[in-house]
């Protein structure tokens, strides 16, 4: 069975980004996980996995401004970035499915990775 899972690494230090606040939801629903970054940047279990992982449209929000304002980071009064959205298709339930993201406090990337 297949798994879904992310990691973050923040740009302005080059070092994981922990205590980061994670929401998973399935597009038109409600938050079905939540979670927070370990000191590796990753969630400690899946965000889903097994018979959890079915095929469709999912949002992860990832709490960008909460975790700059936490660090004292930003130079502006207001955080640029305050939740990162990332939309996308899980088409296939025994694959895994990786998405980094890559922070900093102005932009962002994020990919599917392996």
């Amino acid at each position: 069975m297949g798994k879904l899972t992310t990691h973050i690494l923040d740009l302005t230090c080059g070092k994981p980004a922990a205590d980061v606040k994670v929401e998973l939801k399935k597009l038109d629903e409600s938050i079905m996980k939540e979670a927070y970054t370990n000191n590796d940047g990753r969630v400690d279990v899946p965000l889903l996995a097994g018979e959890e992982l079915v095929s469709g449209e999912y949002v992860m929000e990832f709490h960008a401004g909460d975790y700059f304002a936490s660090k004292n980071v930003n130079t502006a009064d207001q955080p640029f970035l305050t939740i990162v959205t990332v939309r996308f298709h899980l088409a296939d339930p025994e694959a895994d499915y990786h998405i980094p993201l890559l922070l900093s406090p102005f932009g962002y990337q994020v990919y599917r990775g392996s």
